[in-house]
């Protein structure tokens, strides 16, 4: 996406904005955070509940704004005591962030939080300058990053809802009269409510279309239960490693890069297990702190993923300064799409990039990771160099195999059907030659587990 392509009320004709064709591609980040105290160190409050170092989210604001290709001219914070309603940030700082904008030829300020339309319009009016919000920065990234149609018509889903919100802005070069009575709209009213209907239009398009995705998705899960797969997924913060973890665990090619979002479209591989089992793995979009609500509701396609899985791995950037920040933020999301304390089950956290640290270090973060509770373990590993990679791969086939069931049956060594149905569709644990007879111990999947019964008069083997 070129940089030049950000809309905003400067650019507008009667907006008083830089002149089509000069723009810089020059960017001004600014951390607008809500002063708070813990102890006597200053840190950063974002969102309901999560807390942040100012410093590292500020980097990361940055970091957006660079996978976007924008040039970042200087990234500052922004300490505020209260959020002002007409411009978020008071006069003063307004006043010295035009100073900058002028002194760095800025034709774009990122402002690290959530504007509403009149504060983003208000900004734009006073530095002469367009003016992007948190959530239409992560909306730009993603529209650069979808490939698939599917990823697209997500994308544009949610950009369409962000943009139904700022109708209030988008127009405000035309008139707004109204007649004597109240009732009498002036041409400004009239293109807004035209804009709002074609929007709502779209809307129910795309709608519709990702249905139909998430009707192809059910088919081709209800086809994986048949054969069956279990679903490995791969959640995380984004530029956590997911995509490299990937790559290592299925030697596949993901493009992987130090960048926020570098995947966005989602991924399916088949991955080998230890002892021959296969399972399919899914490689999911990165979340991020404050990840705008529309998004989540757009993906929740591709998300379902996620929730359908039998394992989901939360890998985490350990090496980070905010990880734990970044662990509750991916919680928050996780929690939002139904995936909440009573599926800890499912979930193993993954420890990445340990190849960071020093020996003594990783010992340390080992006798951490020790203590865990055995329902809810983590692994250190690198998916940078491959440590750790095969204890993790036989956590993952131990917990799905937990959820197969184990059947001892005897079956006539002469019956090459049942004993070509027991190899395509169970995992033989023990099998030994009995006269004629096969006496068996295999793990089923619940699928298979009612045929597996019937037909062979199999039973359950206590524990």
């Amino acid at each position: 996406m070129d940089p030049r392509s950000f809309g905003g009320a400067a650019d507008r004709p009667g907006s008083g904005g830089p002149a089509q064709g000069q723009t810089t591609g020059r960017v001004l980040v600014v951390g607008p955070y809500l002063r708070a105290r813990r102890g006597s160190a200053d840190i950063a409050t974002i969102g309901s509940d999560a807390v942040r170092d100012p410093q590292a989210r500020l980097d990361e604001a940055a970091g957006l704004a660079r996978a976007i290709d924008l040039t970042v001219a200087e990234a500052l914070i922004a300490p505020l005591s209260e959020i002002r309603p007409a411009t978020y940030l008071g006069k003063g700082k307004v006043e010295d962030i035009l100073g900058l904008i002028k002194a760095h030829d800025v034709d774009l300020v990122v402002m690290d939080c959530a504007l509403s339309p009149i504060q983003q319009r208000n900004l734009e009016k006073e530095w002469n300058a367009k003016v992007l919000d948190r959530t239409g920065l992560i909306l730009e990234i993603f529209g650069r990053r979808a490939k698939t149609r599917e990823g697209t018509l997500q994308v544009e889903l949610a950009h369409l809802i962000y943009q139904r919100s700022r109708l209030v802005r988008s127009w405000t070069h035309l008139e707004r009269q109204r007649g004597g009575f109240g009732f009498m709209g002036g041409p400004g009213e009239t293109q807004i409510e035209a804009d709002r209907r074609m929007i709502g239009e779209r809307i129910t398009r795309i709608e519709n279309d990702l249905k139909k995705v998430q009707a192809t998705r059910r088919l081709h899960r209800a086809g994986r239960k048949r054969v069956p797969y279990r679903v490995v997924a791969l959640v995380g913060y984004t530029n956590a490693g997911k995509s490299t973890l990937f790559n290592r665990l299925t030697r596949a090619d993901v493009q992987a890069a130090d960048m926020l979002f570098a995947t966005l479209d989602p991924t399916l591989r088949a991955l080998r297990l230890p002892h021959g089992g296969k399972a399919m793995i899914s490689d999911t979009v990165g979340f991020i702190s404050d990840l705008p609500t529309m998004l989540v509701a757009a993906f929740r396609a591709t998300l379902e993923e996620v929730i359908e899985a039998d394992v989901i791995l939360h890998v985490r950037d350990i090496s980070h300064e905010d990880a734990e920040a970044q662990e509750r933020d991916v919680d928050h999301v996780l929690r939002q799409l139904g995936i909440g304390a009573e599926s800890g089950h499912r979930i193993i956290d993954v420890w990445n990039k340990i190849d960071c640290f020093s020996p003594e270090e990783r010992e340390n973060l080992a006798r951490i990771a020790a203590r865990r509770p055995a329902d809810h373990p983590c692994f250190l590993v690198s998916a940078e160099t491959g440590e750790g990679i095969d204890a993790l791969l036989a956590a993952i086939e131990e917990r799905l195999a937990a959820l197969r069931t184990v059947l001892e049956l005897r079956i006539d060594a002469a019956d090459g059907e049942g004993i070509s149905w027991i190899h395509r569709n169970a995992e033989v644990l023990e099998k030994t030659l009995d006269d004629d007879h096969f006496d068996m111990v295999i793990r089923v999947d619940e699928t298979k587990r009612d045929t597996a019964i019937a037909r062979f008069q199999a039973v359950p083997r206590e524990a």
